[in-house]
């Protein structure tokens, strides 16, 4: 809201402050790593590494991901305020740690995690376990509390998206799950063909790549808790990444997609802490150490910035980001009902009906592909194609007003218009005061050249109260007002709502209506109602 208050619809604008977000969150996560380790340097790389990692690139170039980098600063500050707290503690210290933590899980509720990270912590660099893991863990009560708090309004929040959970059995979850934990840190040690979206792999991963990813996770685990008194950092580091990622692994499925590389944004920071204090105990003997990590560093450093710098070229128009996408991934329908979207905007009728038509082969309860793909086809005058897609996306949501109102519309234009009237009173049943079913209804019962749908004195309540609703700034309405008011003999009332209607869209720039309320207005005077024809020929909507 600030910043479209700052700054209008810029959206230049909203990108430097995503931009600036992420460097402070940055500069903060070097500051709480110097603060708990006294190692400058190591700290340093590790911040440069999350400041430039091209996995970073969506949760900072896509403006709406604001809450990645927003929570990443209230993430930060609250490790530098529990650093603080520790070396000396105080409830009012502790205090400010759990405001920050509200604030970061206001942000985004991830950071429900961060106790557990901050008991890790205690263990490495902080050394607060020894003896007293009871005591660390009691401490974290009123932040555990909160994260509970968070995990049920979050779930509560999202139970519609959390629906499609129970189209995928657990056991495909979890197999989705062990996979990601992998290719997340294949992305993180080679990262290249990445996209905005990757499709859920539901029952098409293979037994043998579920098996090993699972082998390597549970022998890194045992490395880092067989290394844990010589390399303490290996234990802090992997289980903040397998911790961190947990809310947002798929074990509890929102949406559609696999995985995701916003998901990575904090938890992989663990993983560069671990690899950073690794390889500089591993080459500690080496007589050239300083100089052989200092140049391995800038040159990883560098070619992380030109991978960023690449991946950062997709997000700079849409059909880029979604032509890409569908070139790295496969099965991707959410990529190619997007991309059509895309070209429907452009005028490109026809491939849109192309990709749109692949993404519902692909996923046939892909309500928004459905949705579009019927537009187009009615762009292109298929009308009982299109009404083919829109009886599908009302069995995926029945409870959908907007598309019953579409439907009845549709059939209207096919010459079903009884059917038609029937979907606009659902939606009434449903939705009393839906504006645009009424003034449907209003037109047929006015206009209808069949004697058995006209009822005036129903058209023109329905007339009215769409007229009330809209607060009587719609010119269209005082038409569909002026047919009622004639269908029931009210033909200077007809007038006067014609005129007042042609004034409406002369103010407005809308002459051809202006012109046809005239027309209509030289009817009612000679006492006259107003028939439609296209009402009986399905030549045009109401």
């Amino acid at each position: 809201m600030l910043d479209c208050q700052l700054y209008g619809l810029k959206a230049g604008w909203h990108h430097f402050t995503n931009v600036l977000l992420h460097t402070l969150a940055t500069i903060l996560l070097f500051r709480a790593l110097e603060q708990m380790t006294g190692a400058v340097w190591r700290s340093a790389f590790v911040g440069a590494v999350f400041a430039i990692h091209p996995l970073r690139v969506e949760s900072v170039a896509w403006i709406a991901e604001r809450k990645d980098v927003l929570s990443g600063v209230f993430f930060m500050l609250t490790l530098l305020a529990y650093v603080c707290y520790v070396r000396s503690p105080r409830v009012g210290r502790y205090l400010l740690v759990v405001f920050l933590f509200v604030c970061g899980l206001m942000s985004k509720p991830m950071l429900v995690t961060l106790p557990f990270v901050l008991l890790l912590l205690d263990y490495w660099p902080l050394a607060r376990i020894k003896g007293q893991f009871g005591k660390r863990v009691l401490e974290k009560i009123p932040l555990i509390a909160l994260s509970a708090v968070s995990s049920i309004i979050t779930f509560l929040v999202q139970k519609g998206a959390v629906g499609r959970a129970e189209d995928l059995p657990i056991l495909e979850r979890i197999n989705n799950a062990v996979v990601s934990y992998v290719l997340y840190i294949w992305q993180m040690l080679w990262p290249v063909n990445l996209a905005v979206f990757y499709p859920h792999p539901e029952n098409r991963l293979p037994f043998w790549e579920t098996a090993s990813c699972l082998l390597l996770l549970i022998c890194i685990t045992a490395v880092a808790i067989g290394l844990r008194k010589q390399r303490p950092y290996l234990v802090t580091g992997w289980l903040w990444y397998l911790g961190m990622l947990v809310p947002v692994i798929g074990l509890v499925q929102v949406g559609w997609q696999g995985r995701a590389d916003r998901y990575t944004y904090l938890p992989q920071i663990g993983l560069y802490i671990a690899a950073t204090w690794g390889v500089a105990d591993v080459t500690a003997l080496y007589r050239y150490q300083r100089a052989t990590l200092s140049a391995a560093a800038v040159a990883l450093i560098g070619a992380l910035s030109l991978c960023a710098w690449v991946q950062t070229s997709y997000w700079r128009d849409s059909e880029r980001l979604f032509r890409h996408a569908l070139a790295v991934t496969t099965n991707n329908d959410v990529a190619e009902n997007n991309l059509g979207i895309v070209f429907l905007k452009q005028g490109k009728v026809d491939e849109a009906i192309s990709l749109l038509q692949s993404a519902v082969d692909l996923r046939p309860d892909n309500s928004p592909a459905h949705e579009n793909l019927a537009k187009a086809l009615l762009q292109k005058g298929r009308v009982a194609d299109a009404l083919v897609h829109y009886r599908k996306l009302l069995e995926l949501q029945p409870d959908n007003m907007e598309v019953h109102n579409i439907v009845g519309t549709v059939l209207v234009q096919q010459g079903r218009v009884a059917e038609g009237v029937d979907e606009w009173q659902k939606v009434l049943a449903v939705e009393p005061d839906n504006g645009n079913a009424m003034s449907n209804l209003a037109w047929v019962f006015a206009t209808s050249p069949d004697q058995s749908l006209r009822d005036g004195p129903k058209a023109v309540q329905l007339a009215e109260d769409a007229a009330r609703i809209s607060g009587g700034r719609m010119p269209i309405l005082f038409r569909t007002l002026a047919a009622a008011y004639a269908e029931s003999g009210r033909f200077p009332e007809a007038v006067q709502a014609a005129q007042q209607g042609m004034q409406l869209a002369n103010s407005q720039g809308n002459p051809g209506l202006a012109t046809e309320l005239q027309g209509n207005i030289t009817l009612y005077q000679q006492q006259q109602p107003l028939r439609d024809p296209s009402l009986t020929n399905g030549s045009s909507s109401p």
